[in-house]
């Protein structure tokens, strides 16, 4: 595990605006992306974590020009993700201030543009996000945790240890553990499911999905995660991000 554990907060950014949902429906405005950034870099945020979540390519711009007015105001690493399809959409978001990108479906759809992306930019800048989620019914998978998209609306019948385990392989530096079951629910992290992630990989995983309180996030580092990813909670002032930090403190963790 990573020297000090990372505090992230998470932006659904959907046309210029901040949103959040659960399961990623009804999706509710939160916000300004760049009003919101700046004030988490203020209140000590580690990283910032942009996610296009209808990352079609008619807000592409937007997107770009979001990322760009941020990088400007903030002097902590940004990580971008949705709709990144392509080595040259990397390349993109990257020149206009981003510091790591998250790629998804693309790559469950062409495995190799993961190690196409590490060979050009360096490992340190590919965040591999995995939208995994306990299977239904049948299991098909040797863990039981499938890898899902369209906002865990549509299963892959990929093993999600699996996948984790292969894209380090490939070239990915970390794994965005978002846990679809409880992402929105406010019930605290899937531990079990970081847990076993872990047991596959070395490279760092940051915990995502079903934060509520301060007193969920701890147990996300116990189980294996290196950083820990929220959105609604430090959205709708539930929690803030020195809160979350003098939790993980008073449990024993460094922290930033």
């Amino acid at each position: 595990m990573s020297l000090a554990v990372r505090v992230i907060p998470c932006l659904d950014v959907d046309s210029g605006r901040v949103v959040k949902g659960v399961h990623f429906e009804n999706l509710r405005d939160a916000g300004d992306p760049v009003e919101l950034a700046s004030e988490y870099y203020r209140q000590g945020a580690d990283e910032v974590t942009f996610l296009d979540v209808t990352a079609s390519s008619s807000h592409r711009s937007t997107m770009v020009d979001v990322v760009s007015r941020t990088a400007d105001s903030l002097f902590i690493p940004l990580t971008v993700g949705g709709g990144v399809r392509s080595v040259d959409d990397v390349d993109s978001l990257l020149r206009c201030g981003a510091d790591k990108i998250g790629v998804n479906t693309a790559a469950i759809n062409d495995p190799s543009l993961i190690e196409r992306i590490a060979d050009r930019f360096g490992c340190q800048v590919l965040v591999l996000s995995v939208d995994a989620r306990r299977e239904r019914g049948e299991k098909h998978t040797r863990s039981g945790f499938e890898v899902t998209t369209m906002g865990g609306r549509k299963s892959t019948g990929i093993d999600a240890l699996w996948w984790a385990k292969r894209a380090e392989e490939l070239g990915a530096g970390e794994v965005l553990l978002n846990s679809m079951d409880a992402d929105g629910t406010e019930g605290g992290f899937d531990v079990e499911m970081i847990s076993a992630v872990r047991s596959e990989v070395s490279i760092p995983i940051i915990a995502s999905g079903g934060a509520g309180k301060k007193e969920d996030f701890p147990p996300a580092i116990a189980a294996g995660a290196d950083a820990v990813l929220a959105a609604s909670v430090f959205h709708y002032g539930k929690v803030t991000i020195g809160e979350v930090k003098t939790a993980l403190r008073d449990a024993g963790y460094t922290v930033r």
